[in-house]
Parts: structure tokens; sequence; C-alpha cells
């Protein structure tokens, strides 16, 4: 089985035919997806929607909705965390970060919500879902003085930064980026990582894949943007690209990376029958010391 821990199936881009692509990612062998809110208000919504469609969900502010959230909205996501804190369904904290790629998004504002954030999944005993754009080293120091467990969401960082995150007790979370000749650090990332570091996501429907992926010429062409969008059935064939790096197979890629979404996400374990198991496994992976436990509340 394999997990997506990182999709967006309350995206615009899914409204047609959201059904469908869940029975796809289900036939295709993804058991279990993770959706993670971009809004405050995201929270009753993305919980409906676990709930219809056997998903779990995060709750969050996105750093790129920060410039237009207000200061109570932090509020709003404590109180909605306090909400839903016995719905098995919320894992995790998320989608919450630095964005220092995008311009027009003030860096203070940013990380001012990114702090409490992190103070809120400490309180509410839940790992977190990071963004990480051009602020590996940022987001580092404030899980250094706000330690919690968790995913670094399509981590692009260098190899000393995926090592720090790794050592704090986070995975890295690698998706189609990796599927690309071009993406010489990510590959390089992908094959060197300790085992125990590593899970899969799509990020859907962003970063499709190589055999998703349309040039502007194609779209300029008239191509049908559709055959773009990026969909959680792709992450087996993103899984076998791990393997295919790794010297692996694809069937141990799947077993690894789900252990070690289990390990990052405890609550996951809960949510299909044999996960519990894959949980306990993850936590014998690798051997490096997994870093501190969030806390309860």
């Amino acid at each position: 089985m394999w997990i997506d821990t990182h999709c967006h199936l309350d995206a615009p881009e899914f409204d047609p035919d959201r059904d469908a692509v869940v029975a796809r990612a289900a036939a295709a062998g993804v058991g279990l997806l993770v959706l993670p809110a971009v809004r405050a208000g995201d929270a009753d919504a993305l919980a409906g929607l676990a709930q219809r469609h056997g998903a779990a969900y995060a709750l969050g502010i996105h750093p790129l909705c920060v410039r237009d959230a207000d200061d109570a909205d932090l509020d709003r996501l404590d109180a909605a965390l306090a909400r839903h804190r016995d719905d098995p369904r919320l894992v995790a904290v998320g989608e919450i970060g630095l964005d220092h790629f995008v311009p027009g998004h003030p860096r203070e504002r940013q990380e001012a919500f990114y702090a409490a954030q992190l103070a809120l999944a400490r309180r509410h005993g839940l790992p977190v879902l990071l963004h990480v754009r051009r602020s590996a080293d940022t987001l580092l120091k404030h899980l250094r003085r706000t330690p919690v467990g968790g995913i670094a969401h399509a981590f692009n960082g260098s190899l000393q930064q995926a090592r720090a995150f790794v050592e704090l007790g986070l995975r890295l979370g690698f998706g189609g980026t990796l599927s690309f000749d071009r993406a010489l650090q990510i590959r390089r990332l992908a094959a060197a990582l300790p085992d125990h570091a590593l899970v899969l996501e799509t990020d859907a429907p962003d970063i499709p894949p190589r055999w998703r992926y349309q040039t502007a010429a194609e779209r300029a062409a008239g191509a049908d943007p559709h055959d773009a969008r990026n969909e959680p059935a792709e992450l087996p064939r993103i899984g076998a690209e791990l393997a295919a790096l790794r010297g692996s197979s694809p069937a141990a890629i799947a077993a690894l990376t789900t252990a070690n979404a289990c390990a990052a996400l405890p609550r996951l374990a809960g949510l299909r029958p044999g996960l519990a198991s894959a949980a306990a496994a993850g936590g014998r992976v690798g051997t490096a010391d997994p870093g501190p436990a969030p806390t309860g509340p």
C-alpha cells in the first residue's frame, strides 16, 4: 500500500471529478491520502471531505495565505484543532511554514504565523506538515526552539539541511520533481538519504511528474491543461522512480515509505487495517534517533 502524505484534494481543479480521482488512486494501490489545509476557515469542510473519502487531514495556515489572514485566524485555528481533537482523521497541523521564493509575501508575518502554529502543534500534541521553499534554515531555527515531529513537504534543500531536519525527527517528502533528470539535487537527496528519512507525496494537483508535465509550447499549441494535473494515482509510478534511484524495488519502497509516514504521523496507524504493524516497523527503520515526539496538551 502507498500513502500520499500531501494531496490538496479540496482544490478546485478536482471539482469536476473528485470521486473519480479518489477511485483511480485506490485502484492504483494508494490506500490513504493526507489532505492539508491552507486557511483557518478550511477546517470543517476539510474534515467532512476526509470523512467522505476515508482520508486523513491536517489543519493550518499556509505561508502564502498569511498575507491575507488576520491575527484572529490563529485563534480560529486553535479553536478548530480543539473542536476536532477527537477526530482520528486529524493527523497534523499543516500546511504551515515559510515561502521565501514567491515575492510579495512579508517574511516577518510568515515567520510570526509559523512560530505560533508550531506552538499550537505542541499544545495539541500533533506533528506538522511543513512548507519549505528557500527557507530551510529559518524553519530549522524555530524547530529547535519548539521541537515537533512531522514531514518537511516537497523538500528541496541541501544535504546538510536535510540531515538537520531528520536529526530533529522529521521525515522529508518527495514527489513528482524527482522524476525529472534535470532535478539533480533532489534526485541526489532521494538516492542518498537514509531509509528512515523518506516519505512520498504528490502535492496534487500541483508538481506533476515528467509524464504529465506540459511545456509552454505544448500549452500554446492547445494541450488540454487537465492532462497536466497531478493526481494521487500517480504516486506508485513516482515511487517506482524513487526505487530506481535507490536500487530498490517498488514493493520495498511502498512498505518503507508507508512505515515512515505512520512514524511521522502516528494517528495514521489507526485509519487502515495493517497500518499499526507498519507504524511499529517504522520505529525500527534506520538507526538514527527519531528525535523529540510531540507533547500532549
